[in-house]
């Protein structure tokens, strides 16, 4: 077996020390490999940036030698010994939900970042054993064996976040006989039975979806910040959920972000942890894993994510159009869906998927795809008379794919969607997943065919509907955060970043947008301090009526609601 023995030194310097032993060793050299990436996150995360000290020893204390032969492969001389333990200290300061983290107050880990594995010995057990004081409660889904955790495989063990803390808080709920646990470390008052009222609500719904769940027992390991965040990663047998801030954690945007994020990470344990792409099938933890059909394992979740909180009777009606307005807005307002494909977007996430980038590069897996899957959806629904939708795409993978173990290609995909629908899909996989084509007609029309009234509004901040440019909060005065390519404020010289000190020499106190109502039948001077150098913007109002950012409203229509219900009995 291959034993990692965890602990801390000083828990505030934020290193974990690692102990890795390593028995049955009958070659002269071993070669230990690090993961130069997490499953859930398409891009390099290169950890062994992270690691310091690493010692090799025999089983009577002789050190070993090793050299390394890539950024985060160590290969060491045995020297003979059938028994070796290596040391070394990861460190980690940043609570997400994807990493790790250490202080007095808890011990966070995702293996993945930390455990050295031997390529060749992967489908071995592999345990672990956490030195943490007796108060400590652990909470992960890895199985139990006098206090130390056992996972049938490296894959098991990468795949299986741990959290232990005195001040975890846990409950849990029933759904079929399965059980689900809500486990709690940061500063909050979880309403437990508020939550595992919720919880099972849309548990209930997806286990329906789907027609069973795949695995034994779930755990939501949530990590409490006491700052607004959100972030969530799946795995296959649990999710760890960061979000904040603590004290909002059963009301408002807050609760709502805990319930998005939870039913989107629930469907994950279907759609990517088994319904996976062939390129990620079995998971290549050296290297990129280049695929282009994220608008399938990230936009189908997110699609089915919200939807099925409506379906279950958390959301209303109301409360989904509000998160599906936010993708639309998104969309709408991301000039990169015209110059990169969703599919091709989905390769460059392994470049920069989780940062903006260059401006007007690329567009979204998550948004993008979530509203291909509602085309997806609503079209497969008028060709089969509303027999059928994306439901019965989904299932079909996840039986003929995901419960056999194979991956899907890009190819396989089309080839479900096609049966389904009973008519070819090509042109829409043309324009919409693998070209720039604009989604706004063909979402008008599929909004239509549910009576969905689809309103497209002037923004009601003029600097976005007049000027083509948005911004954030900075403080008094407001931070430029996006442009549109050709607009007034593009022309002027105004810059994504720049800083808006004053308007027409009036200095702001919060009320940016009232000074550019003020003004708008003149040229607009601003001052701006771009890269700390101050420089003045002239905005000249464009002469004819133009609008760049627009704002997008949804409505339930009255005139005929039977395709509205039909789509929400499909999707229940």
């Amino acid at each position: 077996m291959i034993h990692y023995k965890l602990y801390l030194k000083n828990p505030n310097s934020h290193y974990i020390y690692v102990d890795l032993t390593i028995d049955e060793i009958t070659t002269a050299v071993i070669e230990l490999q690090l993961p130069a990436w997490r499953p859930g996150r398409y891009e390099l995360g290169n950890f062994a940036k992270n690691i310091k000290k690493v010692d090799a020893f025999d089983e009577n204390g002789n050190n070993l030698t090793y050299t390394k032969s890539t950024k985060d492969l160590w290969v060491i001389n045995s020297n003979g010994a059938s028994k070796i333990k290596i040391t070394y200290s990861y460190h980690t300061t940043e609570i997400n939900a994807g990493n790790c983290y250490a202080d007095d107050s808890q011990l966070y880990v995702n293996p993945v970042h930390l455990c050295m594995y031997l390529p060749d010995r992967m489908q071995e057990k592999h345990s672990v054993e956490l030195a943490i004081p007796d108060s400590y409660k652990i909470a992960t889904s890895l199985k139990r064996d006098n206090g130390v955790l056992i996972a049938e495989s490296f894959d098991e063990l990468a795949d299986s976040p741990i959290m232990a803390s005195a001040n975890l808080q846990s409950d849990f709920y029933l759904v079929n006989g399965i059980k689900f646990w809500l486990h709690f470390i940061g500063e909050c008052k979880p309403d437990f039975e508020k939550m595992k009222a919720d919880f099972s609500k849309f548990t209930k719904i997806q286990l329906s979806f789907w027609g069973g769940f795949p695995v034994d027992e779930y755990h939501f390991l949530f990590q409490i910040l006491p700052f607004k965040f959100y972030h969530g990663v799946e795995h296959q047998k649990s999710t760890v959920i960061s979000i904040g801030p603590g004290y909002n954690l059963n009301k408002g945007k807050t609760y709502e972000d805990v319930l998005g994020v939870s039913s989107h990470e629930l469907f994950h344990t279907w759609n990517i942890k088994y319904i996976r792409p062939t390129e990620m099938l079995p998971y290549d933890f050296t290297k990129e894993n280049y695929a282009r059909t994220g608008f399938v394992y990230e936009g189908f979740t997110t699609y089915y994510g919200d939807l099925l909180l409506l379906t279950s009777g958390v959301f209303s009606i109301q409360d989904y159009f509000i998160t599906l307005e936010e993708r639309l807005l998104k969309h709408f307002h991301n000039y990169g869906r015209f110059n990169l494909s969703v599919a091709n977007s989905s390769w460059e996430t392994w470049l920069d998927g989780y940062v903006p980038g260059a401006p007007y590069r690329k567009t979204s897996i998550y948004d993008e795809g979530n509203l291909v899957a509602f085309m997806l959806d609503v079209l497969i629904m008028k060709h089969t008379n509303n027999q059928k939708g994306l439901r019965d795409v989904c299932r079909e993978l996840y039986n003929d794919f995901g419960k056999k173990e194979i991956g899907y290609s890009e190819n396989d995909i089309i080839v479900v969607c096609e049966k389904i629908a009973g008519v070819s899909l090509t042109p829409f996989f043309e324009k919409y997943v693998y070209g720039t084509e604009d989604f706004e007609s063909q979402l008008i029309e599929c909004c239509n065919y549910l009576d969905i009234e689809f309103i497209k509004e002037k923004s009601q901040f003029l600097c976005e509907s007049v000027y083509g440019f948005k911004t954030i909060d900075f403080g008094n005065n407001r931070k430029v955060s996006l442009i549109a390519p050709y607009s007034p404020s593009w022309k002027s010289g105004l810059s994504i970043g720049d800083e808006i000190i004053s308007v027409n020499g009036y200095t702001l106190k919060n009320d940016f947008n009232n000074w550019m109502e003020y003004f708008i039948d003149s040229d607009i001077e601003m001052v701006v301090s771009s890269n700390q150098k101050l420089k003045s913007i002239t905005l000249t109002k464009p002469s004819k009526s133009m609008s760049y950012f627009d704002s997008i409203k949804l409505k339930q229509g009255d005139s005929s609601p039977d395709n509205f219900s039909k789509w929400m009995t499909l999707n229940s």
